[in-house]
């Protein structure tokens, strides 16, 4: 099995306690409410949600690519702002990966915002080789998680009580 690993960086207006309660502990009643649009439903399947080995059930709209996809929380710190977790099962893994796991951070930056890091880690299964297309593919996926952060971001902007 080879790790394909990929980093990002993306700044936000929302302090991170903020973004990290929307974005981290309540998605599964924010993102269906924000993005109906891409999003049915996000269910929680195994344990609460807020701690590890809990599994959430990701449930889009039809006519998008993936049906439904499960992701696995690893590990929250809500007081260091630190969400780790896998995806587990679901079409985004393209028969070629065993699981992507992503480490994320929000940090505060001086402007009272915050500076969120994701590490992500593709496992491929076997001895496959991440090609240009699979990468094309994963690049196009995160373009859409980078959507669902702008997405946040707007909404905690224009009402400024929630999650406060």
């Amino acid at each position: 099995m080879g790790v394909f690993t990929s980093s990002d960086e993306y700044i936000c207006l929302i302090p991170p306690a903020r973004l990290f309660k929307a974005l981290v502990l309540d998605s599964h009643n924010l993102i269906p409410k924000i993005m109906p649009q891409a999003v049915k439903s996000i269910e929680i399947i195994h344990g609460d949600g807020k701690v590890a080995g809990s599994i959430k059930q990701i449930n889009v709209v039809q006519g998008i690519q993936l049906r439904s996809a499960k992701i696995r929380v690893d590990e929250i710190d809500e007081e260091k702002y630190v969400y780790n977790h896998s995806l587990i099962e679901g079409e985004a893994l393209m028969e070629k990966l065993e699981c992507i796991s992503y480490e994320v951070q929000f940090q505060p930056t001086p402007e009272g915002g915050s500076k969120n890091k994701m590490i992500s880690k593709y496992h491929t299964k076997g001895d496959i080789e991440l090609n240009e297309a699979i990468k094309e593919e994963i690049k196009v996926r995160k373009d859409r998680a980078l959507i669902m952060y702008k997405a946040v971001e707007a909404y905690l902007i224009q009402n400024p009580e929630a999650y406060a």
